[in-house]
């Protein structure tokens, strides 16, 4: 298990981080480790605070039950993370995460501190993803434009099958031009691209 003093800083309660950090450490899939914990710290007294635990694969909202002898724990791997958001107020701060699919969950009466390395953590983690996503687009935005074009070799059939309709060359055409224009892909892409495609009529 990692060290405790690890994430002991901004007047963390050791015993809710100790509690969070036991728990979390059960959940851990292989290569997976906790970079940072916050608690949080309501005005009135609060013996099972929930917390948020940030690993290097996802972000996990830990909420004790039945005067935290059991714990619920909502998860999100962070490609699946669209945006991370924090709002200070009086009494501490607010994060809240929301998803790629239009989800959304938030975590208040944060210390500001916490929050801030929070959305610090989130928003490196958010870049790194938001490139991940936007290649995962290129990819598959190549493939539609002309990667899985099939030619049909057959000489007796000659039929027009839905395949074939959906492999139409002026339409695939057009994607390339499309993927050209909003910079997806090179001049140079564009062109070999389009010499395949043409060979192929």
């Amino acid at each position: 298990m990692e060290s405790l003093t690890k994430f002991l800083n901004e007047s963390q309660d050791p015993k809710a981080v100790e509690k969070t950090m036991k728990k979390v450490s059960e959940l851990l899939t292989r290569e997976e480790k906790i970079e940072y914990i916050a608690v949080q710290k309501k005005p009135a007294v609060n013996l099972s605070p929930d917390s948020i635990a940030l690993t290097n694969k996802r972000i996990i909202f830990c909420r004790p039950k039945s005067f935290g002898f059991s714990m619920d724990f909502q998860d999100f791997l962070w490609k699946e993370v669209a945006d991370c958001h924090m709002k200070e107020g009086i009494l501490g701060a607010t994060f809240t995460v929301k998803t790629v699919k239009g989800g959304h969950i938030a975590l208040d009466y944060l210390p500001k501190a916490q929050a801030r390395m929070l959305y610090r953590y989130g928003q490196e983690k958010e870049e790194e993803m938001s490139e991940y996503r936007r290649q995962r687009e290129l990819e598959n935005s190549r493939a539609s434009a002309g990667g899985g074009i099939v030619v049909n070799t057959s000489s007796d059939n000659k039929n027009s099958t839905p395949k074939e309709a959906q492999d139409d060359p002026m339409a695939n055409l057009k994607k390339l031009k499309m993927l050209l224009a909003e910079d997806l892909i090179s001049e140079d892409e564009f062109n070999n691209k389009k010499a395949e495609i043409l060979a192929k009529l």
